[in-house]
């Protein structure tokens, strides 16, 4: 569906539709738009919940026009017919929608209490993941979680469908938080230190934030070195002192 392109990382506010022009009819919203000219009229229709559907009708032959849907049928008219489309829909998700990072209710709950307690956004690395978000310690530069989209059944799962997961490092404690139903080994990221919580509800948000804690206070630590030597022979406690790089064979 385009309409779910469009409004894949939008977040409904209710209060915005009526200026814009939508009229309420019990729990829905709707709007009507003439486009090509005023030979075509889109209806938009949102519901409760902010799930958005579009309709286009051509009003010289009265029907609805399903054309521009349609991956095998191409040509100039019905492309413009899909390009004043989606204009509508975009001037509504801009106008009337706000923008979020992630495409799941939980996961943008979750980024707002690793913004409000570690005042942490994530950061979008990979052109080719647009919607993956790195939350990275200010502290250390190190990652503490990565949200991701990716099939359920990629956390050795017998179901399919897309999902959002955070990967949060947990070292020693991943056996343990292992045996917790919607936590996995995981993806893509060492199984020895990471794992992958699903974030559809599962967990409560209070959970997921317990062990985000857990990996940002591992992602605080800063690397310690532990450097041989014998202090009959070598000084290293007060090497230091005379310069800040030694050489060491």
């Amino acid at each position: 569906m385009l309409e779910d392109e469009v409004f894949k990382k939008r977040k409904l506010d209710k209060n915005k539709l009526i200026p814009y022009g939508f009229v309420k009819e019990n729990n829905t919203y709707k709007y009507s738009k003439l486009i090509m000219d005023n030979s075509f009229r889109v209806d938009i229709t949102i519901d409760s919940k902010g799930k958005v559907e579009g309709r286009v009708f051509d009003l010289d032959g009265d029907y609805e026009y399903t054309n521009f849907r349609l991956e095998n049928v191409k040509g100039d008219f019905v492309n413009r017919v899909k390009e004043e489309f989606l204009k509508v829909l975009e001037d509504i998700a801009y106008n009337c929608f706000t923008k979020e990072y992630f495409i799941y209710q939980q996961s943008n709950e979750v980024s707002n209490l690793i913004k409000k307690k570690y005042n942490v956004l994530p950061e979008f690395l990979w052109e080719d993941s647009p919607n993956f978000g790195v939350f990275r310690n200010e502290n250390s530069n190190k990652w503490f979680g990565l949200i991701m989209n990716i099939d359920k059944s990629k956390l050795n799962s017998k179901e399919n469908g897309e999902v959002e997961v955070i990967n949060v490092k947990l070292d020693d404690l991943v056996d343990t938080y292992l045996k917790k139903y919607g936590i996995y080994p995981a993806y893509h990221m060492s199984k020895k230190s990471w794992v992958s919580v699903i974030l559809d509800g599962t967990l409560s948000n209070e959970e997921v934030m317990r062990l985000i804690d857990i990996s940002y206070e591992l992602s605080n630590r800063k690397k310690e070195w532990l450097v041989p030597a014998n202090p009959k022979y070598y000084d290293i406690v007060n090497a230091f002192n005379e310069t800040d790089t030694i050489i060491w064979k």
